[in-house]
């Protein structure tokens, strides 16, 4: 492995959701207090939209008001620290948090200002997010392996990021290792900023989410070599999956879901999940999502809870593996 130690922050990456838990418990009664949804991202970002998509679905059986709540900063960390030291008293606020916060930030930092373990309650997951390798036109290769033949006679192939310790920095590192490349990442501090100097020609590639970069691709402004997800996505239909190019191993995705405080008594909880379970079994609503590059993947806070769990142990392994410094 050639790929350099790694420094400063988290935000999002991860594995496929589990299955969509059927049949999923009901309410006993419409309900009766307003919903916080928090979000450590800002308006217009994926995660906002997924926030608000759901809102939306949710408000025919939360007749009492959802109100989504943008409280951007710190890869999400300002949010989630927010909703974990709130009061259980009224199960009124959750967040919406993704793989950075709940899976990956034990490990990429030194010290957390909350614990995903003890201070949250899983309520349900939602949908991930897939990555595609991307690069400029310009550059010689027209598939993955001959793009990382060309990478290899290189003294650094130069990778845009999100930030570091993000999804697409550590998807770039993991690239390095299993290629035998060296990877130098270049990190920006917002996925727009890393998607113009890749546009711009000065980043020899990078890993930006399906949503992002779709439109590139189709327009030619860049070209899509893999997706890090378990199957092609509709929105690129002709770019094979890493699995399908033999590298199983950088199947790398972004998941979603809703956590509250841990003190929320277990009947608050069940009927948040029952209410947002509903929302996303609407074919409306999933259909919007996929349009907006989203893998719809609903499942109960159980399931949810394991998917946290299982994620954890696999991002403390990748971050070991990729030299990554926590963060203090």
């Amino acid at each position: 492995m050639t790929t350099r130690p790694i420094r400063r922050r988290a935000a999002l990456a991860g594995a496929a959701l589990l299955p969509f838990a059927a049949p999923f418990p009901l309410a006993a009664a419409p309900a009766d207090r307003p919903l916080r949804i928090l979000l450590g991202f800002p308006a217009g970002a994926g995660p906002d939209l997924l926030g608000r998509l759901l809102a939306e679905g949710m408000r025919e059986g939360w007749p009492a008001g959802i109100l989504v709540d943008n409280r951007p900063g710190a890869g999400g960390l300002i949010a989630a620290q927010e909703v974990a030291k709130a009061s259980p008293a009224d199960g009124g606020t959750v967040l919406l948090g993704e793989v950075g916060q709940l899976a990956m930030a034990p490990s990429t930092y030194a010290r957390l200002p909350y614990d995903p373990a003890r201070d949250f309650t899983a309520v349900a997951a939602l949908a991930s997010v897939d990555f595609a390798l991307v690069v400029p036109p310009g550059l010689p290769g027209t598939d993955l392996d001959a793009y990382l033949d060309w990478g290899r006679r290189q003294p650094a192939l130069y990778m845009g990021t999100f930030g570091a310790g993000s999804p697409g920095h550590f998807a770039a590192a993991m690239l390095g290792a299993a290629a035998g490349l060296t990877v130098e990442p270049v990190h920006f501090r917002a996925t727009a900023d890393a998607v113009s100097a890749l546009l711009n020609g000065n980043v020899q590639g990078m890993f930006g989410s399906i949503a992002v970069v779709a439109p590139h691709v189709q327009a030619g402004r860049m070209r899509a070599l893999a997706m890090t997800g378990p199957e092609r996505s509709p929105l690129l239909p002709g770019v094979p999956t890493m699995a399908e190019l033999g590298r199983p191993a950088l199947s790398v995705s972004a998941w979603f879901g809703l956590v509250a405080p841990a003190a929320v008594p277990a009947p608050m909880v069940a009927e948040i999940e029952a209410a947002v379970l509903r929302a996303m079994a609407a074919p409306a609503l999933r259909m919007r999502l996929q349009e907006a590059g989203f893998r719809p993947s609903p499942a109960g806070g159980r399931e949810f809870a394991a998917l946290i769990r299982a994620e954890t142990a696999r991002w403390a392994q990748v971050v070991r593996e990729t030299g990554f410094r926590a963060i203090e």
